[in-house]
């Protein structure tokens, strides 16, 4: 079963086209990796799959509903199977680490006080952070942030999660340990990960499937082992990161 698809899709910005005439379809429990040069829509992308972006035209469906169509009261029950890891972390400053992760939880189940908190201490320590309780955000590395915005992103245990660029920031060292992370929490989960980068290296890790955001359209390139002998230029420049090429074009 198609997860998310969007047939169609054109998004534009004060007249300015980002994405015109995109399809794709993802499957359940597909990890699929978006890349492509910087600026060219990824995250536009990603926001539009989740709905935080509204198309000009075309279709998008989640779990086989069309998401455009929904009544606010319809989407609800999609939103609450989505998780969404904003490349900023997107963190509450003035809340502890485990009151981060207990905010969503208060806000959309109906779980006694003390099964939230137990909740939210399990997934601190699925993370790797459970010694970071009761420190506030600007007190942890970005690392560890980012390992808070993934426990948080995942404790509503959602079927679909989104991650834009997930490992933004961070030594490569910890970047690969965040994507075994991301991996892990995924099989566990049987969840659907979408996610953005530009690591070509975290893409190859993560992807069951890539494709590349570039000139307004999405290239499909397939696996890891299929986009590394992709026939398109543009692909063959970006992923070994070439100098000269049509992306450099002057």
């Amino acid at each position: 079963m198609n997860m998310i698809s969007l047939q169609d899709i054109t998004v534009s910005f004060e007249g300015h086209v980002v994405l015109q005439n995109v399809s794709v379809d993802i499957g359940e429990g597909e990890a699929f990796v978006i890349v492509g040069p910087s600026g060219q829509g990824k995250t536009t992308l990603l926001k539009t799959m989740s709905g935080l972006v509204t198309p000009q035209n075309g279709k998008v469906f989640i779990e086989q509903q069309e998401w455009l169509t929904l009544s606010p009261k319809g989407r609800l029950p999609l939103l609450k199977k989505m998780g969404i890891l904003f490349q900023k972390n997107a963190l509450f400053d003035s809340l502890t680490c485990v009151e981060n992760i207990i905010f969503p939880l208060t806000e959309t189940t109906n779980l006694s006080e003390s099964d939230i908190v137990k909740r939210a201490e399990s997934f601190l320590e699925a993370v790797g952070i459970p010694h970071a309780r009761d420190l506030y955000p600007d007190e942890i590395s970005g690392g560890m942030q980012k390992r808070l915005g993934i426990a948080r992103a995942l404790a509503l245990n959602p079927e679909i999660i989104f991650y834009d660029d997930p490992t933004a920031g961070l030594d490569p060292i910890t970047s690969k340990k965040i994507i075994e992370l991301i991996i892990d929490l995924k099989k566990k989960n049987k969840s659907t990960v979408v996610a953005v980068t530009n690591d070509m290296n975290r893409a190859f890790q993560l992807a069951d499937r890539i494709a590349m955001v570039v000139d307004k359209k999405l290239v499909i390139t397939g696996t890891p082992e299929e986009t590394k002998y992709h026939k398109d230029p543009r692909v063959h420049q970006f992923i070994r990161g070439l100098l000269e090429g049509p992306l450099t074009a002057p």
